[in-house]
């Protein structure tokens, strides 16, 4: 089921890890930054419950969306005192569930949130937007994740692995061009004069456009 839920999760374009128990989901949280946890609560190792306080007592900024087979309200009740944002009951319709992680990935943390200024370029990550001279400029998903990844840290050289990872997702292949075609594809729309410097063998730079 998890298998087929990020499936369809990824045709909707989210970037999507699988993880099959308790214990390899906290290893994965101390690893990867996510908006959006989708939690079931009975998991083998470490259990459900376990893992959705140690997000919310960790200060993880990611949401919980607990799915669970009980139905109760006492039970549904105690999902959420633990800390879940919101909490769907098995059998569940797939097209609530993308509705659901949608809205939680639409609240995230306020950093994350707050529009990204470099130069003439404005990245608003929340509304999913990008303007330049105040220009509205189109992107595809991958291209406007690259572009938040390298607005976070204006002048910092990001590797392609970096970028893979934070984008994509774990079954991104390594060796893949994915990373250099959509680098393409977004120079091309930022327009002239470039903003995004490649050094060969080390990564790429988001440099500070004139305002």
């Amino acid at each position: 089921m998890a298998d087929a839920v990020a499936h369809g999760l990824r045709k909707h374009g989210h970037t999507v890890d699988v993880v099959g128990d308790g214990r390899l989901a906290l290893e994965q949280l101390d690893q990867t930054e996510y908006d959006v946890v989708l939690l079931d609560r009975d998991l083998p190792g470490v259990h459900g419950d376990v893992v959705c306080e140690r997000i919310t007592e960790g200060g993880h900024p990611a949401r919980v969306l607990m799915l669970t087979a009980a139905r109760s309200v006492d039970e549904r009740v105690d999902g959420l005192r633990l800390g879940a944002d919101d909490y769907l009951p098995k059998p569940f319709d797939f097209a609530e569930l993308v509705a659901r992680v949608e809205a939680l990935s639409r609240r995230p943390a306020v950093r994350k949130d707050a529009p990204l200024r470099v130069g003439d370029l404005v990245i608003d990550p929340g509304r999913r937007t990008v303007t330049r001279r105040g220009r509205p400029i189109e992107l595809t998903l991958k291209e406007f994740g690259v572009l938040v990844e390298l607005a976070q840290e204006p002048g910092a050289v990001l590797s392609a692995e970096h970028l893979l990872e934070r984008v994509w997702d774990e079954n991104a292949d390594p060796f893949s061009i994915a990373v250099r075609v959509t680098m393409v594809g977004l120079r091309k729309k930022l327009g002239d004069p470039g903003v995004i410097s490649t050094l060969r063998g080390v990564g790429y730079r988001l440099d500070r456009p004139a305002e």
